[in-house]
């Protein structure tokens, strides 16, 4: 009688939660394309590339060098002398220590410029979900990450971007 119980308690609750869920209104949202695809992102993408290019081009530089190098001592390594072979082995060590530094460097100062750009679209990104939201009337949104399966009608990522792009 008390599995009788249990089982008809489990159905009931079963089927309440079926109901509730039904009547849920629920989406998913990419936060990442959101952010990402958002015509503010790109405008920094823009500006980015413009501001760290003159440094991508000096690394592209010492990396082509440090190839010239290791070229010329594959090439005339046998023939060359033992000092010659030394300046050579110190002149591509250096080249290849100055790529290192840079490229860290380069690295480090785009990633806090990263940080900046994605800690000032947050909010308005997070203020763009709300409106959607709330214009559809959802009871529920999800990352889309964390979802196994959404159907494409759940999915609210481009109504975000809209909104973000128009400033609301």
């Amino acid at each position: 009688m008390r599995k009788l119980v249990q089982i008809a308690f489990l159905g009931l609750a079963l089927g309440l939660s079926a109901t509730a869920q039904a009547e849920m209104k629920i989406a998913v949202v990419n936060y990442q394309m959101a952010l990402v695809e958002s015509d503010a992102a790109k405008s920094y993408a823009k500006k980015s590339e413009a501001r760290f290019g003159a440094q991508v081009d000096e690394l592209k530089k010492l990396e082509d060098e440090g190839k010239r190098l290791q070229a010329k001592f594959a090439r005339d390594g046998a023939a060359m002398s033992e000092s010659e072979k030394k300046a050579l082995q110190l002149e591509l060590q250096r080249t290849a220590q100055d790529f290192e530094y840079k490229s860290k460097q380069l690295q480090s100062e785009k990633a806090q410029s990263d940080r900046i750009e994605i800690d000032t679209l947050r909010p308005k990104l997070d203020k763009a979900i709300q409106s959607v939201v709330k214009a559809g009337g959802y009871d529920l949104v999800l990352e889309r990450g964390a979802v196994i399966f959404a159907s494409p009608q759940t999915d609210i990522t481009t109504k975000v971007i809209q909104t973000l792009n128009q400033g609301g």
